[in-house]
């Protein structure tokens, strides 16, 4: 899959194709109906097949001062859409000039002009342009205009009615859901990042951490999670059970959030290695223990609780059950 930042000077190899249009945060269930949508028809008609997205998030640009919502920035975005067997992803770059485009101008100058786009699919709530001043019916008349087509999917729903969305997943996470929050997303929800040094204090007491800061991803619940960790191998990524606290640690005073995950069953070196950490269940909030010898017991019992809620959970696609359990 071929990743480009700008619809300028697109490439001719892929102009006259079908592209998905969306933030796709998440890229979760209702996502991947829009997306497969595109792909069945660009099959159809044998021509390429992508999706338009942008980067940063808009409402990056318009709040930057709000909180981290993020459920799948840029690199694990990518990965997903990837999975999906497209031939390009557009991660367009959104910044003031851009967002300046008005609904007709984004048709005329990035669909038409740019992509040469022959049909283009979104979902039933897409609305562009400045001030979101374009919807699908106005899309609609767009695009009979200027000669390409266009469908709309309509909201994508579990079976019993909750509509797949990306604001629904992070209320879930949040709350302390991350099961709900899976099942929408049709996988196990995932933070990952480069593994830093800590404070080393989970070692002295026979529980090492690796741990990794959230930067611009949305937080979860505060607490302990039941977890399968993934650390890059290069060409492949090796999954492991474990249990990871995030939090501010109160037992030490400390005020900055960090995601500790300890390994089962695990002695290697994962400093500065990247790692993937997806949050299976929710086993209890943060506190603060009077010494290490009540943290100690209590990461025991966590150990122990994590690994009976992994033993029976339903695997991940991608991770699949560890017979170290």
């Amino acid at each position: 899959m071929r990743i480009l930042r700008h619809y300028v000077e697109f490439p001719a190899s892929l102009r006259g194709g079908v592209v998905a249009l969306g933030n796709f945060d998440g890229v979760h269930l209702g996502h991947q109906k829009v997306i497969g949508a595109a792909k069945s028809l660009a099959a159809a008609r044998q021509v390429a097949c992508g999706v338009m997205s942008f980067e940063p998030h808009p409402r990056e640009l318009f709040d930057p001062r709000h909180e981290s919502f993020r459920l799948t920035p840029f690199r694990i975005k990518a990965r997903r859409i990837e999975a999906l067997g497209l031939d390009f992803l557009l991660m367009q770059r959104f910044d003031r000039e851009f967002a300046s485009h008005t609904a007709e101008q984004f048709v005329l100058q990035v669909l038409v002009a740019g992509l040469g786009v022959s049909h283009v699919v979104v979902g039933y709530d897409y609305v562009f342009g400045r001030g979101r001043g374009g919807d699908v019916a106005f899309l609609r008349k767009m695009a009979d205009l200027c000669g390409f087509g266009v469908t709309c999917i309509d909201p994508a729903m579990t079976a019993d009615g909750a509509v797949y969305s990306s604001t629904r997943i992070r209320e879930a996470l949040v709350s302390g859901r991350p099961r709900e929050a899976a099942r929408l997303l049709g996988r196990n929800w995932e933070i990952e990042g480069r593994v830093e040094h800590g404070d080393a204090r989970g070692r002295t007491i026979g529980f090492p951490t690796a741990n990794i800061e959230l930067a611009e991803y949305l937080h979860p619940a505060t607490g302990v999670y039941a977890v399968m960790a993934g650390i890059d191998m290069g060409g492949s990524t090796d999954w492991r059970p474990g249990v990871a606290n995030f939090g501010n640690r109160p037992t030490f005073d400390r005020e900055d959030v960090l995601l500790e995950v300890h390994l089962f069953d695990f002695n290697g070196d994962l400093y500065g290695r990247h790692l993937r950490v997806g949050l299976v269940e929710y086993l209890r909030p943060e506190r603060k223990f009077s010494g290490l010898p009540s943290l100690k017991r209590q990461i025991e019992e966590d150990c122990q609780a994590a690994r009976q809620a992994l033993a029976t959970s339903a695997p991940d696609n991608e991770q699949g059950h560890d017979h170290r359990l």
